[in-house]
């Protein structure tokens, strides 16, 4: 994906990365899903971005350039990756939540049971941090350009159905704004697929 891709408004990017494919290369090879469930985080006025509190050292990928990963450690457990959006200046981003697995299945297996345990295949990267640990994204792929390095977004033609929007979820602020989508009908979505 190139970079004006991203530097749109933020609700029309997580709508649209629906379909795409996210990619990381590792020495352990190559991971990737299509992405079936986002959710869009925008600026200093929605409490639940972490945009809110205004700039810090920990967001600041938040507010530089569109096209960017945002990868944070989440309540010290799981790494979320992001997609940041917008303009410059502007901080938003769209989380990442699910993913169907579409290469290096083998390897995902590997990182996320260690091989001692069986796992269904639309549940590998199923929620945010499950499909972090699949693809091994982790703290050192933050600030990494998704348009041009080993972690990225691809456009494979893939088709994808029916779009729903709901309300965020796993946030306890903000969490009546519909700005969470994902394909309807899918298995490998995360959280409930009403719409309330």
């Amino acid at each position: 994906m190139c970079r004006s891709f991203f530097k749109r408004a933020t609700l029309v990017v997580a709508g649209e990365l629906l379909g795409k494919v996210l990619v990381h290369r590792t020495r352990a090879g190559i991971a990737a899903g299509m992405i079936v469930e986002a959710e869009a985080y925008i600026g200093e006025g929605d409490p639940a971005c972490h945009a809110a509190p205004g700039p810090t050292r920990r967001n600041a990928p938040l507010y530089g350039p569109p096209g960017v990963a945002y990868v944070y450690l989440n309540y010290g457990m799981h790494y979320l990756v992001n997609a940041v959006t917008e303009e410059e200046g502007s901080p938003a981003a769209v989380l990442i939540r699910a993913l169907h697995p579409i290469d290096g299945v083998e390897l995902m297996t590997r990182r996320r049971t260690g091989g001692t345990r069986p796992i269904k295949e639309t549940d590998l990267c199923r929620g945010p941090g499950n499909l972090t640990k699949a693809l091994g994204i982790a703290l050192d792929e933050n600030c990494l350009d998704l348009t041009s390095s080993r972690l990225w977004i691809e456009d494979r033609g893939l088709a994808t159905g029916r779009v729903q929007w709901g309300q965020r979820i796993g946030i306890t602020r903000g969490v009546e704004r519909p700005w969470r989508c994902w394909l309807a009908g899918h298995p490998s979505v995360s959280g409930r697929q009403s719409v309330e």
